[in-house]
């Protein structure tokens, strides 16, 4: 009689195991679906990021008495409004500045090339040929508007005005939608209701902490860099901001080539140029970085370098960006989930014993 019965135990560890080896044998083919669902998404995850990031300021807005559609038609106006401007202001002296950083950085080759006795001629070339375009195509937007990037401009404006659209639908309606998905959560399960509301927490908490870091990067370098007299103090102060989205490796960058371009202007400004990679990191490491970031995402410097490069082997620059938010929103379900994972555990050991 009982010979007879089906273990449905053995048999769903079967088909699980059974499904494990389709996906693992057939992981390149489900990798590259992935990575073009994402490029498909990319301008509606962005969109959403973007609306996300302005909805407090909305919200804010709203509590002074100003009506939704108002509130939202003022920070699209301001934002595109500070963009603008930025631009106006910043590309003309970016352009500039790299046009003297394409001179320094190929003499900093040469003078390589000439001290260790080595052919660094490819470099120099594949680099100045690089920096060249750059330089070419940001003079053509600041002579006539126009763009030519590798030929994707059609793409490039189609993205981004699908971006533009979707985070102004999204401010209009993240309120809207924050309760939708709330509710559900809530007659879901309330306890799944908390754990978004735990992970938007995690998030909200990163995203505020970088926005004030980038803006604190881009004008202590730039300031510290024009005071020692660096020539391309505004390129390296943008390129500090932009590169704290990639932690620790960023930054080592960013300072590693304004040694480099230091050294073929002056002993001096080489001197005085160590001293800031030296002093300013650690300021920022260590006084700076926990003000702005508080306790919520502090993050062993361990596990976040080898995040950036788990990341940067995955998904390349993309995957480097988005490691370190990805493992936060992993550790926080995990603190979440804890005790319902030691339980789980519990099961399984007392099922197998």
């Amino acid at each position: 009689m009982y010979k007879n019965r089906i273990n449905y135990k053995l048999l769903n560890f079967l088909i699980l195991m059974g499904l494990l080896y389709i996906i693992i044998t057939n992981i390149g083919t489900w990798y590259n679906i992935l990575i073009s669902i994402i490029k498909i998404c990319m301008p509606f995850i962005i969109a959403f990021a973007i609306s996300y990031a302005l909805n407090p300021i909305i919200k804010k807005l709203v509590s002074k008495g100003l009506k939704k559609p108002i509130a939202v038609t003022i920070v699209v106006i301001l934002v595109t409004a500070i963009i603008i401007t930025l631009l106006v202001i910043t590309l003309p002296l970016l352009y500039n500045q790299l046009i003297t950083f394409t001179s320094n950085i190929g003499e900093v080759i040469e003078d390589i090339g000439d001290k260790f006795n080595i052919n660094l001629s490819f470099i120099k070339d594949t680099s100045g040929d690089y920096l060249n375009d750059i330089i070419s195509s940001m003079g053509n937007f600041l002579k006539d508007g126009s763009i030519d990037i590798v030929g994707k401009t059609a793409s490039i404006i189609g993205k981004i005005i699908i971006t533009f659209v979707v985070s102004i639908y999204f401010l209009a309606y993240m309120d809207d939608i924050r309760r939708v998905v709330g509710d559900f959560l809530k007659q879901t399960k309330y306890k799944y209701f908390r754990y978004v509301k735990a992970l938007d927490t995690e998030l909200s908490n990163y995203l505020k902490g970088l926005l004030l870091f980038m803006t604190i990067q881009f004008f202590e370098y730039s300031i510290v860099f024009f005071i020692i007299g660096h020539p391309n103090w505004f390129l390296f102060g943008v390129l500090a901001s932009l590169t704290t989205v990639i932690p620790y490796f960023g930054g080592l960058i960013t300072n590693l080539l304004a040694l480099l371009t230091a050294s073929v202007i002056s002993p001096n400004l080489f001197i005085a140029t160590l001293i800031v990679c030296l002093i300013f990191p650690q300021l920022d490491g260590y006084i700076i970085s926990p003000r702005v970031y508080g306790k919520t995402n502090n993050v062993n410097p361990l596990i976040t370098i080898m995040m950036v490069s788990i990341g940067g082997t995955v998904g390349g620059a993309l995957g480097i960006i988005i490691a370190l938010p990805i493992y936060i929103l992993i550790s926080a379900s995990y603190r979440f989930f804890k005790n319902d994972i030691k339980k789980g555990v519990k099961k399984v050991k007392a099922e197998l014993s």
